[in-house]
């Protein structure tokens, strides 16, 4: 049976981060046409920071990722930053613990994270968010017990999130103040949460 380790996060943060360092100027672009231009450096800064706390995560995923949480909010002031630190937190509760997560559980694990970052951030689906994206890798990731078959189904989930949702309005955030303007433009959370997923693809 597939499992889920801190070795497996640590494997995932360091392909996240050298990809997320490639993307940064196009999510700081798309974060500029309906928010403040700094998502780029915000996931870039997040990355960076758990980078150098990877060596020394603990062997029970769930404080690996309460670890990763706090990283995260220590390094990120910004509105998303602390979206992903609540997931990851949400998520840390479930896999307390436990050294070894089964792969057919990483959907629980997203629908923690999903449930948290919607409680803290007040969001609901559909409203064209990082939410969204996380609800389509949720569903896609259920069932599945291969790590390869799951990356690959996140990934297409993720997109096909990106793709039904570019031409509808924004309804949170400071997207929403654009309104219809932002028919048409892919929302920059859940860009950046496809930017992650594919990075494990």
């Amino acid at each position: 049976m597939a499992t889920f380790t801190t070795a497996s996060l640590r494997a995932a943060i360091a392909r996240i981060a050298a990809h997320l360092e490639a993307c940064a100027d196009e999510l700081n672009r798309l974060d500029g046409a309906l928010g403040d231009g700094d998502l780029g450096v915000t996931m870039v800064r997040g990355a960076r920071g758990l980078v150098e706390a990877a060596p020394k995560l603990p062997d029970d995923v769930g404080m690996a990722f309460l670890q990763c949480a706090q990283v995260f909010t220590k390094v990120s002031g910004s509105t998303y930053g602390t979206l992903l630190a609540t997931g990851l937190m949400s998520a840390a509760k479930l896999a307390k613990g436990r050294a070894e997560i089964p792969t057919s559980e990483i959907a629980d694990l997203l629908g923690a994270a999903l449930e948290g970052m919607m409680k803290r951030g007040r969001g609901n689906l559909g409203d064209k968010t990082v939410l969204d994206a996380l609800e389509a890798a949720r569903a896609a990731a259920a069932g599945l017990d291969d790590p390869a078959a799951l990356a690959v189904a996140v990934d297409d989930a993720v997109a096909g999130a990106l793709e039904r949702f570019r031409d509808q309005p924004a309804k949170q955030g400071r997207a929403r103040i654009f309104g219809d303007k932002s028919i048409g433009l892919d929302d920059p959370g859940m860009v950046a949460f496809k930017r992650v997923v594919e990075a494990l693809r």
